[in-house]
């Protein structure tokens, strides 16, 4: 643990990288790719957490946009997050780890309501907690979620785990000379509309000087050696 360089995280993972080659649900193959890569890191003594957004099942503001009422859509957001939390709880205990589901809207036949002061506790424990259901209210990201859990359970940094090794001024998939920022500010994040994550939740980020670590999370083995202190990815900060 002392050759680590966080020692207790929170992952933020896309309801769309769920879906895998697929134009929707849950493709079986990532799912067991990400519940390898959350044991392997759980295995080195790491304390970490989990937050996963619902957009391969439902996206509450493109439903809204589409004439739905955004209350209303953003609930059915909230639930699409916790069928997919549910999914990756059953892939990670098939492979022995101990974990916890904590929602933000009470479900108590199927997870525990989140209360911050034992969700520390299963940390502290060994378990793989994972956060459903955003925050419990609507107009909020599941990436505000994540940075208000990670800052909630004093993680050392919330990684985001993407299809790309990192932050670009544009999108690297579409443009061959996007430029990689591996060091940025979230003042710059901001400035430059990086779409890291959404303004709130690079604002409390900023106001928690919690570091934000973007890399790739289908590479096998990433999440490790960030946590052994390579230079994988991109990190947002206070300065760059």
């Amino acid at each position: 643990m002392s050759q680590l360089k966080y020692k207790r995280v929170l992952l933020k993972l896309s309801g769309e990288s769920l879906m895998g080659n697929q134009s929707f649900g849950i493709d079986p193959a990532v799912l067991e790719h990400f519940a390898d890569e959350v044991r392997a890191v759980k295995e080195m003594g790491v304390e970490i957490a989990v937050v996963i957004g619902g957009g391969n099942i439902f996206r509450g503001m493109s439903a809204a946009a589409k004439g739905m009422d955004r209350v209303q859509a953003d609930y059915m957001g909230m639930l699409a997050t916790v069928i997919n939390s549910m999914a990756l709880q059953d892939a990670l205990e098939r492979k022995g780890v101990f974990t916890r589901l904590m929602t933000a809207i009470k479900m108590e036949q199927i997870a525990e309501p989140f209360i911050r002061r034992r969700a520390v506790r299963h940390l502290e424990k060994g378990r793989v907690v994972i956060f459903g259901a955003g925050t419990g209210n609507p107009y909020f990201t599941t990436d505000t979620a994540a940075v208000l859990r990670a800052v909630e359970i004093e993680a050392d940094a919330i990684f985001k785990g993407t299809r790309v090794d990192g932050i670009y001024d544009s999108d690297p998939e579409r443009n061959p000379n996007a430029v990689k920022f591996p060091e940025i500010s979230y003042i710059d994040v901001i400035q430059k509309n990086l779409r890291v994550m959404d303004l709130t939740a690079i604002t409390l980020c900023q106001d928690n000087s919690l570091p934000i670590v973007v890399f790739n999370m289908n590479e096998p083995g990433n999440l490790k050696r960030i946590l052994h202190g390579e230079n994988i990815g991109s990190v947002v900060t206070l300065q760059n």
